[in-house]
Parts: structure tokens; sequence; C-alpha cells
């Protein structure tokens, strides 16, 4: 997207957004949840609708799998730069769920939560908040006890003038997306940081930690376009999510890939090979691949607050991307990538589809909506700082009465509460809607949330 454009199209999404919800809450009251219309899928594939957000969060924008559990990051309406929501609204709220989509626990964050990544060497999620301004980075650690199981950190290095996005770690490195970064005296080029490198150092006595950033990709770096093999240089105006591109995925397997949205640009990186370059047709947000024939995908639809998972026979190597409902093409489409040559082509439609998430496994039979009991133990600890919100941060640990973790991933079994804890409600009546599998959202479209 253009970026005279982007605050006209954030206002116009906001609003549909908050038609859609409205229209959400009426129709996915307990008992009514089998009324919702389906999604269209193609023959052969099937949408299981896996929840609707808890009463009073909205806006589901990102999601990482930590272990066996999934954790979502509603944000609520707050602002790109951290400002309150229209009902004043500060903090996004970070949800924990099993795999079946039973709620777990959550916890409130000052800002807008943008990007989550998962630090399995740590058992801690990452996440971000504000990509277009005051942004900082906290982390979740389910497994400590509650007043240590958040920690806000300040950045030092982020030199690119904007906020940050996407959170990813892997190979033993946490990469962090340079996100609305600044343009050059001209107005029109960027020659900013792109992309970080981050090292995390906690704080010390309940006082922020600090995230050491250095810059690994510059907005202007030279690129080989994929489809032509020609060399070009790049224009980043708008980087924004990231995914690792799994081994199987011929001629990019085991590259990072860096979605510069309003560009309509994916950007390769792999070690330090000279970076890959595919214009697609138009702004998409997040990219997940299909590594298996059978397995999930899920998506987050982020127009109408609901969680949902496609099974069928999928083609390995196959590239999927959401294309949200403020694009200017394909708006509010589920899409697969042509590598080949940057065609988007629609699988599937959404009211405005965030995250994807492929796993091998296949949802189980009978999964979908349900509901169910719950208890939540509040716990509050104070984030300050000089390099983001100062303000506390509330840690709202919420259990389902029965829903007990996987034992697949005991290190996080009974995450969120720690003995007998102060029982509470969390938002207000919270009604859980669950199903089977995991969430997915990313990111925003353009420069926006």
């Amino acid at each position: 997207m253009t970026s005279h454009s982007r605050s006209s199209r954030r206002r116009a999404a906001a609003a549909s957004t908050v038609s859609l919800l409205a229209a959400t809450v009426v129709a996915g009251t307990v008992g009514q949840t089998s009324a919702l219309a389906a999604t269209p899928v193609p023959a052969g594939f099937t949408v299981t609708q896996l929840a609707t957000g808890p009463a009073g969060l909205s806006s589901p924008d990102d999601i990482t799998r930590l272990g066996d559990h999934l954790f979502v990051a509603y944000q609520n309406g707050v602002g790109s730069d951290g400002k309150p929501s229209s009902n004043g609204t500060t903090k996004s709220v970070i949800v924990e769920y099993t795999l079946t989509g039973k709620q777990l626990a959550s916890w409130s964050v000052v800002g807008k939560v943008d990007g989550m990544g998962a630090d399995t060497a740590h058992e801690r999620v990452l996440a971000s908040v504000n990509e277009d301004g005051n942004s900082s980075l906290y982390s979740v650690s389910p497994g400590k006890s509650s007043a240590k199981q958040v920690e806000h950190y300040g950045y030092q290095g982020l030199t690119h003038g904007g906020g940050t996005d996407s959170v990813l770690v892997t190979g033993g490195k946490i990469y962090i997306t340079a996100s609305a970064p600044a343009a050059d005296a001209d107005g029109k080029t960027y020659s900013k940081a792109a992309l970080y490198t981050a090292t995390l150092t906690p704080g010390m006595s309940g006082k922020d930690g600090v995230v050491a950033l250095t810059a690994v990709l510059a907005d202007n770096a030279t690129a080989v376009d994929l489809v032509t093999g020609k060399s070009t240089k790049l224009n980043l105006s708008d980087p924004d999510s990231s995914e690792k591109v799994p081994a199987a995925v011929p001629g990019i397997g085991g590259d990072l890939l860096l979605d510069s949205q309003g560009d309509k640009q994916l950007v390769l990186l792999h070690g330090g090979d000279t970076p890959k370059v595919l214009n697609v047709s138009t702004q998409v947000d997040d990219t997940a691949f299909a590594t298996n024939t059978t397995g999930t995908l899920y998506v987050v639809d982020s127009g109408s607050n609901r969680l949902e998972a496609i099974t069928g026979h999928f083609t390995a190597g196959q590239a999927f991307t959401s294309v949200p409902g403020d694009s200017d093409t394909l708006k509010s489409t589920l899409g697969t990538i042509d590598l080949a040559s940057g065609k988007i082509t629609p699988f599937a439609s959404f009211g405005s589809p965030k995250g994807l998430l492929f796993v091998n496994e296949t949802l189980p039979a009978g999964s979908g909506p349900s509901t169910g009991p719950s208890a939540s133990a509040s716990v509050s600890t104070t984030a300050s700082g000089t390099a983001g919100p100062s303000a506390a941060v509330s840690a709202s640990a919420s259990a389902s009465q029965g829903a007990a973790a996987s034992s697949t991933a005991p290190a996080l079994a009974e995450t969120g509460s720690s003995g007998s804890g102060t029982i509470a409600a969390v938002g207000a009546v919270v009604v859980l809607l669950g199903g089977a599998a995991l969430f997915v959202t990313r990111r925003r479209v353009g420069r926006r949330g």
C-alpha cells in the first residue's frame, strides 16, 4: 500500500472491524455458534470454527505456538503507537489456549501487540508492541511464578525511526522486524534498518530489561529478483511479518522470509547470501507453507474475531498467504502464492484474515465450538522504562476447569496459575468458545495494524 493512503485505510479497516465484531458477538453467543455461516473453501477441504474471541477482547492479530499451547494476541483497538482506543483501552491481551481451544491463561500488556514469537530455549513468548512508534518488548514465561511471568524490555539500537513488529526465533537467534521506517530526506526512499537481531538482558530488582538490537538488513539492500534473476535495489517502506521457510520448499527452503507488505514484496534471506525478492500481486500479511499433504492450516479472521482451521489434502511446499480486508485487491482473501511468478490466487474468503500457521497434525474429528466454566487468578506487576510505555502491567491468568495441559508439553502444564491464586473475573463474563487446534493471527496491512 502506498504511504499516502495508509492512514485512511486504517480508519476504514477499523470501522469495518467494529461492525463485523458487533455482528459476531451476537451470532457467537453460547448455543448459537452453529448458526455462524461457514467459510467457503475448495472441494476436498473443510473449515472448522475453533472459537470466537473471549468477551471484551477483539482484533486478534498474531499467534505463536510454545510446546502444545497457543498464544494469541488481541489488540483491542489500541493505536499503532500505543495511543488508547476509542473507548480508552490501552492494553492488548495475550491469551493462552490448549490445542483444542480451551482457554488456560491471559496476560494484559500495555500497548498494541503486533508481533509474537516463541523462544522455546527459554520457555517464553516474546511480544513486540506498537509497530509505528513508542515501541518496546515483553516476555511472557508461563512456567514461572505469577509475579515473574511478565517482563518488560526497552530497546537499544532502534535506529530506523519507527516501531517493531514481527518476532521470529530461529537458529538460536531472535529477529525483530523494523516496521514503519522513517523516509530519507526526499520522502521517497528508505535506507534505514529493515530487520534486527536482538539480545535480551533481563532487568534486575523489578526494573526493565534491555533489548540490544543489531541491524542485519537495510531497506535499500541489493537483492536478486526471484523470477527474473536480475539484480535490483530494494526500497522497503513497510517491513512487516516474518517466517522461517520450511526446508521442504524447493528453492527457498531454510530461508528467512520478510514481508514488506505495503511494497508487495517478499524478501528472502539465507545466511550471508545476497537477499532474494519476490514481487507479489497484492499486499499480503502472513505467509504459511504446507509441509505435508495432510495437516491443518490455522487462520485467524480478525474481521469476525474468529479462529478457524482448514483441513484437507494439501500439496507439500504450497505457500498460503493472508490478504486482509484493506488490501487494494483480493481483499479479505486467503490465497496461495505462485512462487514462480508472485501471483496470488484466491483459496477462501474471510472477514479479514491475518495470521496463518500450518502444522502436520490433522485437526481431531469432532473439533469445533465448545463452552465450559472458567476461573482466573490475577496478579499485577509493574513495567517501567525509557524506551517504551511505562505503566502497570496486569498479568491475568485464567484457567479453564478440567482443561489440563497436553502430556507432550509437561513444562507448560498448569501455566498461568500458581498455588491457590485469587479468583477473579477477567474483563467481564468470559465466554470460552473452544475447539481443537492452533490459532493464528499475524500482523497488519501496509503500515497498518
